[in-house]
């Protein structure tokens, strides 16, 4: 048994307010990418998970990650033993902006939920998700969204045309509470956003105006951000750049998957990470 868990790209993100207990709150749009990690599963006596891939020794040391807190949050909630022998293929950078922690916590609860029986279908619920963490729930839900709140509030998006996405990251991890701490200035207002776009460039006009909060910190922090930016800018194919949540994966439009994948392998890089391709369009079931 396996699970895809697909990079989460933010095509735009504002921080619009904080609450009291410190979470700040967000509005975003969020769509999946056509890579990611993968996660298999068979049975076991005991709880485990080996990590291989790319970047598996970005989690070597890691006693608990976000996959085995998943996995023994389900159990619980489901009332079962947490017997399973996990391997995670980590195809995604790490601390990247991406969400890869977050999609590849949502996978194992849909791959658990399986494994573990139907009772499981009354348990993936978000409040189970947003305990891992703000970006679980649209992961869990594995379909392009509008997430607001915390990231709890989920809501369909605008209709998106056919279009190509690059993700290139340089390499640079960041955590994610560094890039807000650094974060100055006013809180944002919630977009106002569309029933749809037609194309693909009629949507990258329209986000244009919407930014990353977080980007201008990001950049701060990891000055490469901004070389990347400028590379894609300079590229032909490219309708809008952007860096993606808390960086610092940077992303850039295309008219469609081919040109992307073409952008990719001109934005290559010695270090950088670069994908290109299109969307991951296929509901998850939950």
């Amino acid at each position: 048994m396996w699970e895809f868990a697909p990079a989460k790209i933010n095509l735009f993100l504002r921080v619009t307010g904080r609450r009291a207990d410190g979470y700040h709150l967000l509005d975003s749009l969020v769509i999946f990418a056509g890579v990611g990690d993968t996660l298999r599963a068979r049975d076991a006596d005991g709880l485990s998970v080996d990590v291989t891939g790319p970047f598996a020794a970005g989690l070597a040391g890691e006693a608990d990650n976000l996959v085995l807190r998943a996995a023994r949050d389900l159990a619980a909630v489901m009332g079962v033993p947490a017997r399973a022998r996990l391997s995670l293929e980590k195809n995604l950078p790490i601390a990247a902006g991406i969400g890869g922690g977050s999609s590849d916590a949502a996978a194992a609860l849909r791959l658990l939920g399986r494994l573990w029986g139907p009772a499981a279908e009354a348990t993936l619920k978000p409040p189970l998700a947003a305990r891992l963490g703000a970006d679980v729930p649209v992961c869990l839900a594995g379909r392009p969204a509008r997430m607001r709140g915390i990231g709890e509030r989920l809501d369909p998006g605008p209709a998106l045309p056919e279009f190509g996405i690059v993700l290139v990251n340089p390499g640079a991890a960041l955590a994610t509470a560094e890039v807000f701490q650094a974060r100055g200035g006013a809180f944002s207002r919630e977009a106002v956003l569309p029933r749809g776009w037609a194309d693909a460039a009629s949507m990258a006009a329209g986000l244009a105006a919407l930014g990353n909060d977080l980007e201008p910190s990001a950049a701060r922090l990891r000055p490469v951000i901004t070389e990347v930016l400028a590379a894609m800018r300079a590229d032909p194919s490219c309708l809008l750049a952007r860096m993606s949540g808390s960086g610092a994966t940077c992303f850039c439009l295309c008219q469609d998957p081919a040109e992307a994948a073409a952008a990719a392998a001109r934005l290559a890089r010695p270090g950088w990470w670069s994908w290109g391709g299109g969307v991951h369009r296929q509901p998850a079931e939950v």
